[in-house]
């Protein structure tokens, strides 16, 4: 791992640790005030300069409950690649219900940041019961150890 790609994952991980204590909120990006997991992702990584500021659109509550179609993944693979071992600045992301629906910033080998219903976002050990009796899927992002120039 380059320099490079060492700097640009611990910004991810300062990103998201601006975060904590940001209560829950569904489909909210306001820090400090409210978050969910979606959007504290998008938040993070787009301050990190990895990828575009973007809407994933409207989104009930429990969409994963009741639909099949994996849209966390989507916008996963639209912007990194599957990995068998996260590494600091990786995402983690969980089966609840139908589909892949919850997901963190990896900040080592046990520990994430994640937003979580009725708590916010807090630091989180990937080996409680609440994620460890989930499925687990683990991404990494594209841009990683590419520099855009300083043209953010």
């Amino acid at each position: 791992m380059s320099p490079f790609e060492v700097l640009q994952r611990d910004a991810v991980v300062a990103q998201a640790e601006l975060w904590l204590r940001t209560p829950y909120q569904h489909r909210q990006h306001l820090l400090g005030v409210g978050v969910d997991c979606a959007w504290l992702l998008i938040e993070v990584y787009h301050a990190a300069g990895l990828i575009p500021s973007i809407d994933p659109g409207a989104y009930a509550q429990g969409w994963h409950l009741h639909r099949s179609e994996e849209r966390y993944l989507g916008w996963l693979e639209l912007y990194g690649r599957q990995i068998d071992t996260p590494q600091r600045g990786d995402v983690a992301v969980w089966k609840f219900g139908r589909t892949f629906s919850h997901g963190a910033v990896v900040v080592d080998e046990h520990r994430i940041i994640h937003a979580y219903r009725d708590i916010g976002v807090e630091f989180a050990d990937m080996r409680e019961e609440r994620l460890s009796s989930h499925t687990v899927r683990y991404y990494t992002l594209n841009r990683y150890g590419v520099s855009d120039g300083g043209q953010q």
